[in-house]
């Protein structure tokens, strides 16, 4: 047995044990070359390579793919009518698969019902409490719920009484726990009506600047019928106002056809503010966060508990007290319950607390809700779910579960991970992080490169084996950057005083400019609310948050930069004809799959099938539209270019396009050269949409950028690249802001601002402000502590 075999408390594997392994044959899910790799069940195995080189192909399309599909089919056909279909992934052999469970960056949804204590079940085993140990006893765990509402009412009851059937009238009660004013919200939404209508209008002139409410069609003719159309918003009277906005639904005749009128406020209300906002198509999104101011509901003080759930306490505690608890402060409040009945329920109530603790989320509280948690919160949340779940032999699927977080939390993730493993289950992470990797019993190397150059195994094995080896992650592994001999001195400052947001402590400090200055600090300690409250909003200022970029099948790098419009422009100019020919979403189209590319082949209660359009090839566009060229290409052709070839060919005279060559530029200086122009955003890596969207926001005219996290998806390899790109933005006088954990990164820093000494209420304060220089040598915070290791100053204190 090996050093590392005995140091991870786990068995050497025979290769005989061919039941102990899943197996993997002849892989070709996106830019995978026939991959084939055996991998070890019960072992915690990881995955690395650039981004983009085809871990998450294999990882995630191929092996858990396969697993979820399968156990789909054991599924009656009724059942499955109901599912989403999936198609087996392109692979020739998959053994050896168990229950495959994935724990990815997605965001939780933004449904504003859902809070970390719904998602989690925690709110549910806290209502039973309540409802068993609460003063005055107010009744069933329904009774403290937010999303039961209290209802009464009477009904007729069928009963047999001395042989004779009769019918009784009984009235009857539900008791919920709904805040009846804002329905369970937390929240009430008021409308700014100069972001409804200019008053200065008429309703013919188009008054309204609600999307979609154009008075040319069918909504003008309704309209029509309840109010005058060609007279100012502002000489309306008190009740056209009322009907224009508040309304109820009304039944009238226009042009003969029944319809109905209703006010644009509950019309409003009903068509964009019950979705999900993160599913609202972008200008929707906009006119919302213009339009609609939230407040906290009057009725429960943004509780979302009426009057009688609230009543009920605990110790003088009620549930909405206990959920609004920071979770390590509530664990310890639960700890002091103290009922032979319930000891059970405690006892695993405080068991996914303290999981909560462990995993480094014990800053955030139960009524937080789920669309405001960041891709590393949402993920360990995630996680949660599965720490105390009593299924082995399963096959944990891990999507960089290092993001997020600060080096100090990352030893209590691996930790939690071995747990897991120690359990009897297989686990399989995507990393970047050394100190991830570090803890594998097994690596796997994707690459040599990305995308076309990449898709091949090029390691397995140990990670001391991956560290002697000749590949670009092995050669990386031991990486340290070194603190600069020099720091640029700052231009001016942003002024940030009193601020107050989330955690925050009233926080004087000035942000210099002119440098790049790196916000650090453990998750959940406010370098967000400090940086995002603070300063992004301001009019100079880019910010480049963590937000999913919504990718769909039609949608492309090229599409979502603005690419495509001066790519259409030059083609059409170049041939005569309309730009809309060459848009494969418009005119430009395949007759056969409408431009997909794919045609969709609806096998009833079957996966549905996809297969390339035998009429376009897959190439989207109409045959005729493929005749006319742009220096020599046509623009299927063009769309198959890499970013950093399809640079040289519109710099080139023949087919010079100055606007795309300058997008181009900033999509090969973050690293995504490699990336073809027409590939679907939705095959992207989250690392690759991450950079997409620094690329487009680099195009801005701004004088301060603030970064959140750039390195998320990044090769030990690719953060050299990172900070050269940030050089070059402060060298060109610019000011960079970057939140970072990345130890590169603050070595790299001008100036370092340290947020805490912890998370939650023990951080919110500046515990460190100036040059790493100062920050390693004096080791004063948690960061210092790890950054003076990571440059090999200093020994991190046991």
């Amino acid at each position: 047995m090996s050093n590392h075999e005995q140091a991870s408390g786990v068995a050497a594997l025979h290769p005989a044990d061919s039941h102990d392994r899943i197996r993997v044959q002849g892989a070709r899910e996106h830019n995978l070359k026939n991959v084939s790799v055996d991998l070890p069940k019960r072992r915690l195995t990881v995955f690395t390579g650039v981004s983009g080189s085809g871990k998450s192909s294999l990882v995630f399309a191929t092996i858990a793919a396969e697993s979820q599909r399968l156990i789909n089919e054991t599924y009656s056909a009724f059942v499955q009518g109901f599912m989403p279909s999936q198609s087996r992934p392109d692979v020739d052999v998959l053994e050896g698969l168990t229950t495959a469970i994935i724990v990815d960056q997605e965001r939780m949804g933004a449904n504003p019902r859902s809070t970390v204590g719904t998602a989690t079940d925690v709110n549910a085993m806290l209502r039973i409490v309540f409802s068993r140990l609460g003063s005055p006893r107010i009744g069933s765990p329904n009774a403290f719920s937010f999303n039961v509402a209290s209802i009464s009412g009477a009904g007729a009851v069928t009963l047999e009484k001395g042989g004779k059937t009769i019918k009784e009238r009984r009235s009857f009660e539900i008791l919920g726990g709904m805040c009846p004013e804002c329905e369970g919200r937390g929240t009430v939404s008021d409308f700014a009506l100069d972001e409804l209508y200019d008053a200065e209008k008429s309703l013919s002139d188009g008054a309204l600047k609600v999307p979609g409410f154009s008075m040319d069609g069918w909504y003008g003719r309704i309209f029509a019928v309840m109010l005058p159309m060609d007279k100012a918003i502002r000489d309306f009277t008190a009740d056209e106002l009322e009907t224009l906005l508040h309304k109820e639904p009304t039944k009238v005749k226009a042009d003969g056809v029944n319809v109905t009128y209703e006010g644009l406020i509950p019309r409003i209300q009903k068509s964009m503010l019950s979705k999900d906002k993160e599913a609202m198509q972008s200008h929707i999104r906009a006119f919302v966060d213009r339009a609609i101011v939230f407040t906290a509901c009057p009725g429960c003080d943004g509780t979302r508990l009426n009057e009688t759930a609230r009543s009920s306490k605990i110790e003088g505690v009620s549930i909405a007290d206990a959920c609004a608890m920071q979770i390590s402060d509530l664990a310890e409040w639960v700890r002091g319950i103290e009922d032979p009945g319930l000891a059970p329920l405690i006892a695993k109530l405080l068991d996914t607390l303290d999981s909560f603790v462990q995993i480094g989320l014990g800053y955030l509280s139960l009524d937080r809700p789920t669309g405001t948690l960041s891709g590393g919160e949402s993920q360990r949340t995630k996680m949660i779910r599965h720490l105390g779940s009593s299924i082995t032999d399963a096959t944990y699927v891990f999507d960089e579960p290092s993001i997020g977080l600060h080096p100090h939390d990352i030893q209590r993730m691996n930790q939690l991970l071995l747990k897991l493993r120690d359990k009897g289950n297989t686990v399989l992470v995507v990393e970047h992080k050394p100190e991830m990797i570090a803890i594998g019993d097994h690596v796997v190397d994707l690459g040599p490169r990305a995308g076309a150059n990449g898709g091949e195994i090029c390691f397995e094995g140990t990670v001391e084996d991956l560290r002697a080896s000749d590949t670009l992650t092995g050669k990386h592994l031991d990486d340290r950057a070194q603190l600069k001999s020099s720091t640029r001195a700052a231009t001016g400052t942003i002024e940030v005083r009193g601020a107050q947001q989330h955690n925050l402590k009233n926080v004087d400090v000035d942000i210099p400019l002119g440098v790049l200055c790196v916000i650090t600090g453990v998750a959940g300690s406010g370098k967000s609310s400090l940086i995002h409250g603070n300063v992004s909003g301001r009019e100079e200022v880019v910010a480049v948050d963590q937000g999913a970029i919504k990718g769909s099948r039609r949608s492309n790098p090229a599409t979502y930069t603005g690419l495509l419009d001066p790519v259409r422009t030059a083609f059409a100019k170049a041939n005569g004809v309309k730009p809309a020919l060459f848009s494969a979403n418009s005119e430009g189209a395949c007759p056969e799959c409408k431009g997909a590319g794919i045609i969709f082949t609806d096998l009833g209660m079957m996966a549905t099938m996809e297969s390339p359009c035998e009429v376009c090839e897959g190439k989207r566009f109409a045959a005729e539209v493929l005749e006319y060229k742009l220096g020599g290409k046509n623009i299927a052709e063009v769309l198959d270019l890499s970013m950093a070839d399809a640079r040289d060919f519109f710099a080139a005279a023949e087919s010079k396009v100055p606007k795309a060559v300058k997008i181009l530029s900033g999509l090969v200086d973050v690293g995504l050269g490699y990336l073809t122009l027409g590939q679907p955003l939705s095959t992207l890596s989250g690392g690759e949409r991450q950079r997409l969207k620094l690329a487009i926001h680099m195009l801005d005219d701004a004088e301060v950028y603030v970064l959140d996290e750039p390195t998320t998806g990044l090769h030990l390899a690719d953060v050299e690249q990172l900070l050269g790109l940030l050089d070059r933005l402060v060298d060109a006088g610019k000011s960079v802001i970057v939140i970072e954990h990345h130890q590169a990164v603050m070595a790299h820093a001008d100036w370092i601002i340290d947020i805490g000494p912890g998370a939650g209420q023990q951080g919110g304060a500046v515990v460190f402000e100036g040059t790493p220089q100062d920050l390693v040598a004096s080791k004063s915070t948690i960061t210092g502590e790890h950054l003076a290791e990571y440059v090999g100053a200093a020994k991190v204190p046991a």
